[in-house]
């Protein structure tokens, strides 16, 4: 083994200087490094402990130019900056990226952040191999970037109607249903529904589920939507307006937290109190939430389980390339609701 490590006057050490250590061609270096090939467990440790040891590092263009792989992957959201920044910073999307980005590295792959997409060319000039969208809405801008450059796509939230890529699948019937659950324990006999306009599924599949639950509990729908791009006063308009069109409404679920915030000070600046005259909840526990006054009744929505899944799906679909016939679903979990002063008139245990 040499006394110093090659490059020390200035030069990196190279595949070769891996392969003279190791006794061994430059070949047999680069399958036991890039774990391909059919090198003898033993030799390729220990041409791994002999790269370790010289400093070697793999040139990440000349494997793109081989491979034509960039080994990186995006997440990208279409989700408006009025709802997805300001007070919550980023914070689903980055809830989203943390757990995505700690599994991509399992895989060797980088994750790129995209900021939320409206217009322009953010992924046409990115060096990725694929994408996950999250929760896109009809048209989405990220998929149609996407569609462009003809890389492939899943999604973290169901794809809107007539996308059939695959997906991880958030719940958004089922994260309403035990909203509506805990409203009617806590005593809610008039809930009301604020939804983002749009197609996307986290307000498609919940209005779906709250008029099923008004026909089964005999309760008279009231329903509200607010373009997201509107923001906290988007969601402060639209309850204003149902609470005066019906004053009987006890509780509101507004599934954006955004919306949830403006709804709380028009619940105020109706005379009315928050939870003793009406109740909120939201569904993504995130910075809003915890710091509302009074603090936010939310879900559990395992972002980080579902964003592994979704990396995982995606890595599925590069490996598999053309060989992909049907999206591929992978099991939902199950939404937990967290209980907050914004919802609690029954005390615990009660």
């Amino acid at each position: 083994m040499p006394s110093t490590r090659p490059g020390a006057g200035g030069r990196p050490p190279t595949i070769a200087d891996v392969a003279k250590a190791a006794a061994v061609s430059p070949t047999t270096v680069s399958h036991a490094l890039n774990n391909i090939g059919k090198v003898d467990p033993r030799t390729r440790e220990r041409i791994k402990k002999v790269a370790a040891e010289l400093g070697y590092r793999p040139n990440l263009r000349a494997q793109r130019l081989r491979r034509g792989q960039a080994k990186a992957i995006a997440l990208a959201s279409s989700m408006p900056f009025a709802v997805a920044g300001g007070p919550s910073r980023l914070g689903f999307y980055m809830e989203v990226a943390a757990a995505a980005a700690e599994r991509a590295l399992v895989h060797d792959y980088a994750l790129v952040l995209i900021p939320p997409v409206q217009s322009g060319g953010a992924l046409y000039s990115v060096d990725i191999d694929g994408a996950i969208v999250v929760e896109p809405d009809q048209d989405d801008a990220a998929v149609a970037q996407l569609r462009g450059r003809g890389l492939p796509y899943v999604t973290l939230g169901r794809p809107a109607p007539g996308d059939d890529a695959p997906y991880v699948d958030l719940r958004g019937g089922r994260v309403a249903e035990v909203l509506l659950d805990h409203l009617r324990e806590q005593g809610a006999r008039h809930p009301a529904l604020i939804v983002g306009a749009g197609a996307r599924h986290s307000a498609v599949d919940p209005l779906a589920t709250y008029l099923r639950a008004a026909e089964e509990h005999g309760w008279a729908p009231v329903v509200a939507s607010a373009p997201e791009t509107g923001g906290e006063q988007a969601g402060y308009d639209a309850c204003a307006a149902l609470l005066e069109a019906h004053p009987d409404v006890d509780a509101v679920c507004a599934l954006v937290d955004v919306f949830a915030a403006g709804a709380i000070r028009a619940v105020h600046d109706s005379g009315r109190r928050v939870p003793e005259d009406v109740m909120l909840v939201t569904r993504y526990d995130g910075l809003r939430a915890r710091t509302s006054e009074p603090p936010l009744t939310a879900v559990d929505l395992q972002l980080d389980r579902a964003a592994a899944e979704a990396v995982e799906l995606l890595l599925s679909r590069l490996s598999a390339g053309d060989a992909v016939a049907a999206p591929g679903t992978k099991a939902p979990y199950e939404p937990r609701v967290i209980p907050r002063a914004s919802s609690l008139r029954v005390p615990p245990g009660r």
